[in-house]
């Protein structure tokens, strides 16, 4: 009988909470009516960027890979000082060392630390590393050791971190006992930055043509597209082999890098001059481009003060999904020898190392710089389809 009582007390106070919550609903209806109507005068009433921002904000996917291209930028950009070693420091008792596991308490405080290694050397000659735990190396922080210049600018031998006695190699060691994990960071200056330059020519060659293109039309438009057609009618990594296998071999290391830059951007430029001439050829005849044309502007004035601009959110669209194939193009011709050579050090450089299937049967770590290139193509990928979606935030 007392359960029966209690259970019907129970839904009494909830039907009278109910009645309660309609009746605040109720009252503070002129109030959400309100605040509805702010935030669509608030969306309504946004530019164009800050839509694009919104929307861009809501794909997790374009957000991590932001993030991650930008952490990888910033490790280029600061790669001397992460770095523990320069590229020329070399072990030469510890050559195709495997990677040392990073221990981070000693005897119950925050010290980082990797065990020696032991190396012997069995009848058949094959090396075998094996951690030694009665011996650790510490990892000391902001240490002193090989000089470089920071931002290519000042002076400096402070490393992050590095051991102040012994070897560590984290990623493990090359066929030369060089760190792997240097490397991969210092190799990520030329391949992010030789990227860069690719499609910043590109940019420049294809966004110049391809508004030009668009937006005379006629003859001049018949020339640069013959000529497109020409250049895409070439296979894309047998002319960029050619080309590559032109460059003298006397070439200092600066002139050989902005020859394979200039390479990786001859064709390049021509996918972004096709789009944007589609996308000229559908503004040239908008309300404020006969608006400017009828009070006297000149062809100049309207090509860089209205149709660039115009089309400057798909141009960085197309510059960050580029930025992958020029990595790639690079990693591809470093790989097969035809792009950059040793001293230069690129992440295609690396993995010349991992060409047959014996290295990478018995040292498997020296293909890791082919997952940091997966990792970095990723991430652009990501970013731009985030910005793709972005660049028309109406569409749902």
């Amino acid at each position: 009988m007392e359960t029966k009582n209690a259970t019907e007390r129970s839904q009494q106070l909830y039907k009278l909470y109910e009645k309660l919550d309609e009746i605040e609903l109720a009252a503070d209806e002129p109030a959400i009516a309100g605040l509805e109507m702010q935030a669509l005068e608030k969306h309504y009433a946004a530019s164009q960027w800050r839509l694009m921002w919104r929307k861009y904000i809501r794909n997790r996917a374009a957000m991590i890979g932001g993030a991650v291209t930008l952490l990888f930028y910033l490790v280029a950009l600061f790669g001397d000082f992460l770095a523990p070693y320069s590229l020329t420091t070399r072990f030469v008792k510890f050559i195709h060392m495997p990677p040392q596991r990073v221990h981070f308490f000693s005897d119950g405080k925050f010290q980082p630390f990797v065990y020696e290694m032991d190396l012997t050397i069995d009848e058949n000659l094959r090396k075998t590393y094996t951690p030694n735990p009665e011996k650790k190396v510490p990892i000391r922080f902001f240490v002193r050791g090989d000089p470089y210049k920071l931002l290519g600018l000042f002076k400096n031998d402070v490393h992050l971190f590095m051991p102040e006695q012994g070897v560590m190699a984290i990623l493990g060691t090359d066929r030369q006992g060089r760190d792997l994990f240097s490397r991969i960071i210092l190799g990520s200056q030329v391949s992010l930055t030789i990227g860069l330059v690719g499609v910043v020519l590109s940019l420049v060659l294809g966004s110049i043509l391809g508004i030009v293109s668009g937006y005379y039309g006629g003859k001049v438009d018949d020339m640069i597209q013959r000529i497109i057609e020409l250049i895409r009618s070439f296979p894309a990594v047998p002319l960029w082999m050619a080309l590559s296998a032109a460059i003298p071999t006397e070439w200092s290391v600066m002139q050989t890098y902005f020859a394979i830059s200039l390479i990786l951007s001859l064709i390049g430029w021509t996918w972004l001059a096709r789009q944007l001439r589609g996308t000229v050829l559908a503004l040239r005849n908008e309300d404020f481009i006969l608006a400017s044309k009828l009070a006297g502007a000149s062809d100049a004035w309207i090509i860089f003060r209205h149709l660039v601009p115009s089309t400057l959110g798909h141009i960085v669209v197309v510059a960050t999904l580029a930025m992958p194939s020029m990595i790639m193009a690079e990693t591809s011709l470093s790989f097969l020898g035809l792009g950059l050579r040793p001293p230069i050090t690129s992440w295609g450089v690396l993995i010349q190392e991992a060409q047959n299937f014996q290295s990478i049967a018995l040292y498997p770590w020296l293909f890791i710089p082919a997952g940091v290139i997966a990792i970095c193509i990723l991430a652009f990928s990501y970013l731009g389809d985030g910005l793709r979606d972005a660049i028309d935030p109406y569409t749902t």
